[in-house]
């Protein structure tokens, strides 16, 4: 910490603690209690029941949750790989075309992710890519819209890079895919994880998006708590949502557990 004065300390987390219970922590406590409610007669949700827990793991619930997961995977992969080669092919440029690049991948984060799934709909609505009504149109729009976060977090990771690791092996005689794959990317391991990780968790969240692309068989988990919460149904949309936080967490751990090791490596 930055403050070393004993005042100082608490006074930093007084002013932490006054925004993050009311901001952040309770809110989700909020949503938690919900999902064990029966009714909601006062401020708070009251009553205790797991029922809503069991539609939320069963049945369309647990089909969404799926659909979600696999959606959120095949988005980070995409988004991780393409992120990653513009990166590398980025960091071989002259600033002023470093800087057009790093505009064109963030510039599905500048505008509101409505409009990007608008974009996608016209797109991918006429062949010769008529992906409209499959599964793909929705990873490709989640892949647009988390490719910017891959991007920006392994060009960082390349600027902080020690180029005498390159030059070595280089000066041994090491072809320049030998020093990418032994060199560079093992060197960039830990951002690759922690990027992995950020793109995973947006899209898993994604909604805007979301909403106006996808088919009656591929429904993603936040489009089926919009759809509960819409109808009134607060409780099992409050389940839904536990479920939706706890799924995202285990794996966002997982991901931690693996840029640990790399961090090692």
């Amino acid at each position: 910490m930055l403050v070393h004065s004993r005042k100082a300390k608490w006074a930093v987390w007084t002013v932490f603690f006054l925004f993050f219970l009311p901001l952040f922590a309770l809110p989700l406590l909020v949503v938690l209690g919900a999902s064990f409610a029966t009714n909601w007669s006062s401020v708070l949700p009251s009553g205790f029941t797991t029922g809503h827990y069991s539609a939320a793991t069963r049945g369309e619930a647990l089909q969404a949750l799926t659909t979600s997961l696999v959606t959120a995977l095949a988005a980070s992969l995409l988004a991780l790989v393409t992120g990653t080669w513009a990166a590398l092919a980025a960091a071989a440029l002259k600033k002023p075309y470093r800087t057009v690049l790093d505009a064109l991948f963030m510039l599905p984060v500048a505008v509101p992710s409505v409009v990007v799934g608008l974009a996608i709909l016209v797109a991918f609505s006429q062949p010769p890519f008529l992906l409209n009504g499959t599964r793909w149109i929705v990873i490709v729009a989640h892949t647009v819209l988390v490719t910017a976060f891959a991007h920006q977090s392994v060009s960082a990771a390349i600027v902080r890079l020690d180029p005498a690791y390159e030059q070595a092996a280089a000066s041994l005689g090491a072809r320049p895919s030998y020093v990418l794959w032994r060199v560079r990317i093992p060197l960039l391991l830990p951002s690759l994880t922690a990027a992995a990780g950020l793109c995973f968790a947006l899209s898993m969240g994604e909604l805007s998006a979301t909403m106006m692309l996808y088919p009656p068989d591929w429904t993603p988990l936040p489009v089926l708590i919009y759809a509960a919460t819409d109808r009134g149904a607060l409780f099992a949309g409050s389940a839904i949502a536990v479920v939706l936080m706890a799924a995202t967490l285990l794996v966002l751990l997982a991901v931690s557990r693996l840029r640990t090791k790399a961090s090692y490596r």
